[in-house]
């Protein structure tokens, strides 16, 4: 679901088996987790991944999956260096703004305004706010209006815009608990 409805950035590049990597240290992390909902079917129509501490989050990644997800996706990984070291590099560049973040909000396509995603979301926000976390981050991509309007719909704000793969705009915005 990830690769086929987060076009802008470049994770999934990477390939599939990289993506469930991620998503499997995402679910077994202690400071991270993935809120999902499905449809009467059991079939999984949205997600939110989020993480109390986005950097503490990649270093976990790197120390217990760097070498497995670096065999299976070498190659491209190798493609994707520059966007990799800027990847890791980011959560040191956010200075004062908040450690947790949203780390992808997905929908899928038949259940797209129907409030799924608003839903996973705030239940992502809930969950970090019981975790001590009083404010939240997100990126997304300048381009990318619906993603941008569901945040805004959920109380992020517009905080800077920035620029981290191949100078593709993206807005950052921010999420305070009130």
């Amino acid at each position: 679901m990830h690769a086929g409805r987060i076009n802008e950035g470049f994770l999934a590049s990477l390939g599939p088996a990289f993506l469930t990597r991620l998503y499997r240290r995402i679910i077994r992390s202690t400071g991270a987790f993935a809120m999902v909902a499905d449809d009467e079917n059991g079939r999984i129509v949205a997600f939110c991944a989020a993480a109390e501490s986005v950097g503490s989050l990649y270093r976990e990644f790197v120390v217990r999956d760097g070498l497995a997800a670096g065999i299976t996706s070498a190659p491209r990984i190798v493609r994707a260096l520059p966007q990799v070291i800027e990847t890791l590099r980011y959560p040191a560049t956010t200075g004062t703004l908040p450690r947790a973040e949203i780390l992808a909000c997905v929908t899928d396509p038949a259940v797209a305004g129907q409030g799924v995603g608003s839903r996973v979301l705030h239940a992502s926000l809930t969950e970090l706010e019981r975790r001590g976390c009083s404010s939240v981050k997100v990126v997304a991509g300048a381009a990318n209006q619906p993603a941008l309007r569901l945040y805004e719909r959920c109380g992020f704000a517009s905080h800077q815009q920035i620029s981290l793969h191949d100078n593709v705009e993206s807005e950052l915005l921010v999420w305070a608990s009130s």
